[in-house]
């Protein structure tokens, strides 16, 4: 069965013992999993680059984001229900849009996913040095920035990275405990925070509130306005894509995924509205705009050094555990294609010890490494959120598509107002998609041209749909 964009994966589709997954993880795990994604860089550093873009209303910001990725986490979640397999938005688009929309998710997914630890792994940089120095420890500069910044190689950002792939090569459950304990420091970090800042909060320093407007428009040679900041900060709200990635480690994902979905993006939307009222009511934007560790600045700024160590010696702590989320999920989606055949099939072994894709994670964590070592942070997250976005719309798009073609499959979850929300995840990502640089679209474009290159000369002829029809003929 096929559509205008290639064949569709059916509903059940077999996986032998050799290339499934373990089912290791319950509802507690899941929850750990969305929220140690979502609480990461996006609320400890882009709320500098976010406030150097919009100025007050990055709250604002916020805000928008909150409400286009709840509508994309509903969607996603009965889609995760319904098809409780490996693959999160590029399993869905396969069932759903066909092979070849599928394949474009899948590839914006690897980027999405590896730009995103990379990014987290430059802002944990940010902090260990921003706290090692604040102790009076001075490192060499060329061993700490990537060339942008004037120096060679950013070390911390790479040893991060081979740090949490080796810890994931170990197992996906224990990656999940230990990642329940690193979520817990994190959300410990952020209580502290509001309640060192709230009392130096100052309604002055919301002032002017939008200074460069609602829309994202070209100012100095940089987008500004609410939209931009939107288009940046929206990092800081994705993650629970990767508890959808998880459905086929998952014991009971009828359940299991709601709770985790929902429960995760609830939480952090509540964590995120506090802090960034927090921490823009304490100190003008400007102070704050494209700092490297914008929360622990704060606290320096109102005389609390004690507690900027704090903060910073938990970013330093538990933002691996962003990474080790994010890497977990790339590797997935880099594993289900390849078990799909649109990569080589080679890549799809699991370890018999540990149920887990070990080359897979391997080759991961060395090109996440190498991306965290030489770029920037803002142009990585930027890069990150446009793979996405895109993922984003394609998951509204099959919510849609699935109501129509597939009315009478059962749903545990059923998204209420289902073709509103997919509606609204739609046209809210393609606003944000445009509020992006046009440098960015212009990488993100040329990404998607190699990947579509490497589909129709590879991917397109071995996939397991294609072979298994020359096997029938």
């Amino acid at each position: 069965m096929g559509t205008m964009f290639g064949p569709r994966k059916s509903f059940e589709t077999p996986v032998s013992d050799h290339h499934s997954l373990a089912k290791t993880l319950s509802w507690p795990h899941l929850i750990a999993l969305g929220v140690g994604a979502i609480v990461g860089t996006g609320i400890y550093t882009l709320v500098g680059v976010g406030a150097e873009r919009a100025g007050p209303a990055v709250i604002l910001a916020f805000v928008i984001c909150g409400i286009v990725c709840g509508c994309a986490a509903l969607a996603y979640t009965e889609l995760a229900t319904l098809i409780p397999a490996a693959g999160s938005a590029y399993t869905f688009s396969y069932t759903a849009l066909g092979e070849t929309v599928a394949w474009v998710v899948g590839w914006s997914l690897i980027l999405e996913y590896s730009l995103a630890c990379s990014t987290v792994a430059v802002g944990w940089s940010g902090y260990l040095v921003g706290w090692i120095e604040a102790a009076g420890v001075h490192l060499p500069h060329a061993l700490l920035v990537g060339p942008h910044g004037g120096g060679l190689i950013n070390l911390p950002a790479v040893g991060v990275a081979l740090a949490v792939m080796g810890m994931l090569i170990l197992g996906t459950r224990q990656s999940a405990t230990l990642n329940i304990i690193l979520v817990v420091i994190k959300l410990v970090a952020l209580t502290l925070f509001v309640i060192y800042a709230l009392p130096a909060f100052n309604s002055a320093n919301l002032h002017p509130f939008m200074p460069y407007g609602f829309g994202s428009v070209e100012s100095g040679g940089h987008k500004r306005g609410v939209m931009a900041a939107a288009a940046i900060v929206f990092f800081a709200f994705y993650g629970f894509d990767a508890v959808a990635t998880s459905a086929e480690e998952t014991k009971n994902p009828k359940r299991d995924l709601t709770i985790g979905i929902v429960g995760s993006m609830l939480v952090c939307t509540v964590i995120y509205m506090a802090v960034a009222i927090t921490a823009i009511g304490a100190l003008p934007f400007t102070a704050l705009a494209n700092s490297p560790e914008p929360l622990a600045l704060v606290l320096r700024q109102l005389g609390e050094p004690f507690a900027a160590q704090l903060i910073a010696l938990a970013a330093v702590i538990a933002l691996p555990s962003v990474i080790l989320v994010m890497m977990y999920g790339q590797s997935r989606i880099f594993f289900v294609m390849a078990r799909d055949g649109l990569l080589p099939r080679g890549l799809a072994t699991v370890s018999k010890r540990t149920g887990s894709p070990t080359l897979i994670t391997l080759l991961t964590g060395l090109s996440i490494a190498a991306v965290a070592g030489f770029f920037r942070l803002d142009e990585i997250a930027e890069l990150a959120n446009a793979g996405t976005l895109i993922a984003f719309i394609s998951v509204g798009v099959c919510l849609i598509v699935l109501r129509r073609t597939a009315p009478l499959m059962p749903r545990v979850f059923r998204c209420p107002a289902a073709y509103v929300v997919g509606t609204l995840t739609v046209l809210g990502c393609l606003y944000l998609l445009a509020s992006l640089p046009t440098s960015t679209l212009v990488r993100f474009v040329g990404w998607n041209v190699i990947g579509l290159a490497l589909y129709f000369i590879y991917g397109r002829r071995q996939s397991t749909i294609a072979q298994g029809k020359r096997v029938a003929a």
